[in-house]
């Protein structure tokens, strides 16, 4: 299967919900020597834009995106086994906490730049979707985490990235940690507006973000 083909399909089969069809490609392109990396970049990746602007543009519903969603879910775990080999004997010393914001159901891209961070060796604590403020400056306190990663996919939630970087300020915790956000209408102008520490536009880039921003703290 030539390269551009296998990533094509893997839109079309995120696209029409096909988790059969999605796992098939994730383990075809395993054994042609791709990494689940390369996978994700330039197949799932591309696969979920797509599907967020066709949601944006009013010609997929609800029904369609949890298809897509679950499609994506089915992939990932394909490439977890994968993922893991990357991450040992690598030291894991330091946390990342990100969850998607109260309000917010949403989880597929959070959940492949999590995926992608721990391959990168960190430590990361996953707190879901619809994640309460307090619960984020309760994980911080509790792993020492030094990013912290906030995901909205509503411009409805948007606002709640602010709510969470004013509750880590209030808590003392704020000068510990660099906070990346993320999600679809999310950009740099509103990053730099609530005093966010970096801003990512899709999976890969988030990765590389809290890298970085994980490298230069102490």
């Amino acid at each position: 299967m030539a390269e551009n083909e296998i990533y094509d399909d893997v839109r079309q089969a995120v696209a029409e919900g096909d988790q059969e069809w999605a796992c098939d490609l994730m383990k075809k392109g395993l054994e042609a020597g791709r990494s689940p990396i390369e996978l994700i970049d330039n197949g799932l990746t591309p696969a979920l834009r797509s599907v967020g602007d066709r949601w944006d543009a009013g010609e997929i519903f609800l029904p369609g995106m949890i298809l897509a969603a679950e499609a994506m879910k089915a992939a990932m775990a394909v490439l977890q086994p994968e993922l893991q080999k990357t991450r040992e004997g690598q030291a894991q010393q330091k946390w990342c906490v990100m969850g998607t914001v109260k309000g917010d159901i949403h989880d597929i891209g959070k959940s492949i730049v999590g995926a992608l961070a721990e391959a990168g060796g960190l430590q990361v604590r996953d707190l879901g979707t619809n994640v309460a403020t307090n619960s984020f400056v309760e994980a911080v306190q509790e792993t020492g985490a030094v990013v912290v990663g906030l995901s909205a996919l509503l411009t409805t939630t948007m606002a709640e990235m602010k709510v969470v970087l004013d509750a880590l300020k209030e808590a003392g915790l704020r000068d510990q940690v660099r906070v990346a956000v993320g999600g679809a209408p999310v950009t740099q102008a509103f990053a730099d507006e609530i005093g966010a520490d970096g801003y990512a536009e899709d999976g890969l880039a988030a990765m590389r973000l809290i890298q970085k921003m994980a490298g230069s703290t102490g």
